[in-house]
């Protein structure tokens, strides 16, 4: 039976409960990898079986958007737990995090890729410049641009069941032997020691490593 044919009422089809996230974010981040992103708009669904995340760890984590504390912003990433965090950047590209740990705490996991499993086509209308279908959501942004996320959903409660735009399915999460860990992309300073990115080892889709690299003022 394939994903998109199975009853939505099976165990591995509901959507993950809140204690899911309540968890330290170095918890939540590996074990998202293997689970899949459901994103349903007029258009149809599309799913993404995740295979590539980064940790991020609030106020006390130079990385984090968090780390100087509650913006208009942010503010989502100090509610409660099971939410969606999405942000713009470079004043073109959005990306989708989803909050974790108790509320208040502000820690995170930033989605950076996946291969989408039902409605590829759908994928591909947003994502033209992709060459092959394992680039359609190969990197933070190609992937919220893939699954049509903006700011609209900031705030979406991924537990929230049936009607919600946005959740992960229970599933089943990539083995230990699966994972790897290493130094997140593009991050910089203090937070550049943190192995915390995430990934499925071998997996196509999975972006490549970049270093953090300064931007030069303009003279």
């Amino acid at each position: 039976m394939t994903e998109s044919a199975r009853s939505p009422r099976t165990p591995d089809r509901l959507p993950l409960p809140r204690d899911f996230f309540d968890r330290p974010v170095l918890d939540v981040a590996p074990d998202l990898l293997g689970r899949t992103l459901v994103r349903v708009t007029d258009a149809g669904p599309v799913e993404l079986r995740l295979t590539e995340v980064e940790a991020y760890a609030g106020e006390i984590d130079p990385g984090s958007h968090a780390f100087r504390g509650r913006t208009a912003r942010n503010a989502v990433m100090f509610g409660p737990p099971g939410h969606a965090y999405v942000y713009f950047t470079y004043g073109m590209w959005h990306c989708l995090n989803l909050v974790c740990g108790p509320e208040d705490l502000a820690s995170g996991v930033l989605l950076r890729a996946g291969e989408i499993t039902v409605g590829a086509e759908q994928a591909r209308k947003r994502r033209i410049s992709a060459r092959h279908d394992r680039e359609l959501a190969k990197g933070p942004a190609r992937l919220a641009t893939a699954l049509d996320i903006d700011r609209t959903l900031d705030g979406t409660d991924v537990c929230a069941g049936p009607g919600t735009p946005l959740s992960i399915l229970t599933g089943t999460s990539a083995t230990n032997a699966q994972v790897r860990s290493g130094p997140r992309t593009g991050v910089g300073g203090d937070g550049a020691v943190h192995p915390w990115r995430f990934w499925i080892d071998g997996d196509p889709t999975v972006s490549p490593y970049r270093a953090h690299s300064p931007r030069r003022r303009r003279t």
